[in-house]
């Protein structure tokens, strides 16, 4: 069996050939009315740049830096947040999971399941995730080759799943940094499945700011206009209204209200290198 391309999400489809694929909302859960607000307006930039849209938000921030993080509502109250997101503005969703047993309930819910770089080895997930019948966006470790994602993919494959796609988000480079090789976009998408690129988790510093990891929102937007150019099929961003003080990984995200011309001027690069013939 090979991977499914275009994948399909829900409605949507990534891979090339299609509009470009957006996956965005805020880093986690912190209140129903926050995911309605936000959803509504990427709702409506979707509707006016003409691309495809995914919902994300997390239930669960199983890997924050301290103990005391705010970590998100937990499953039962996240999904029922996500579902109202996806009833109400007619959105496919995501969310993460990190343990096998939370892949049944998020995949009665969302359109596509993420599995944390951290976590992409781990069989038993994988397989949870697979046998869901959802869509699976796998983030590549920090501490991978991209050309080692094939494991990730056979892993999925093996499982029943062929609605695959692999995201970067950045290679630890010394201590509290990450890298973007752009090289790897074109090694990840070698292995057959769409490739989504992360910006705004590639800007974060790990442990920088002590108990918390901190980040660089200004290189969101230069390193999602080199994925363009190089060749993805679709974008990941974490965006608030107000992310200096949202509840996770405010450093790294695209404040709301910038969001919209952010994505227009990375797209207008997307189109160009697809008019030019490299989809």
């Amino acid at each position: 069996m090979t991977p499914r391309l275009p994948a399909e999400i829900g409605v949507a489809r990534c891979g090339p050939g299609e509009r470009p694929l957006v996956i965005a909302g805020p880093c986690a859960i912190e209140s129903e009315s926050l995911c309605m607000q936000v959803a509504d307006a990427l709702h409506a930039v979707a509707d006016r740049l003409g691309i495809q849209l995914v919902f994300k938000a997390s239930f669960d921030k199983a890997n924050r830096t301290s103990a005391t993080s705010y970590r998100g509502p937990g499953i039962d109250e996240g999904l029922a947040v996500l579902a109202k997101v996806r009833r109400e503005h007619d959105l496919p969703v995501t969310t993460d999971v990190h343990l096998p047993e939370q892949a049944a309930a998020a995949g009665e819910v969302c359109d596509l399941l993420q599995i944390p770089a951290f976590l992409c080895r781990q069989t038993d997930l994988l397989l949870a995730a697979a046998a869901t019948g959802r869509a699976v966006n796998v983030k590549k470790g920090q501490f991978l080759a991209p050309e080692d994602m094939k494991h990730a993919v056979a892993k999925l494959l093996a499982g029943g799943c062929r609605d695959v796609m692999l995201c970067e988000r950045g290679t630890f480079f010394g201590y509290g940094r990450l890298v973007n090789d752009f090289g790897g976009l074109v090694a990840m998408r070698a292995l057959g499945t769409p490739v989504i690129f992360d910006a705004t988790h590639s800007v974060q510093r790990p442990a920088s700011l002590g108990g918390a990891t901190g980040g660089d929102r200004s290189l969101v937007e230069p390193l999602a206009r080199a994925a363009a150019a190089v060749g993805v099929d679709g974008y990941f961003f974490d965006t608030h209204p107000d992310p200096d003080h949202a509840m996770s990984d405010g450093p790294n995200m695209v404040p709301l209200g910038q969001f919209e011309a952010m994505l227009g001027r990375v797209l207008r690069i997307h189109e160009a290198r697809v008019a030019g013939g490299n989809a």
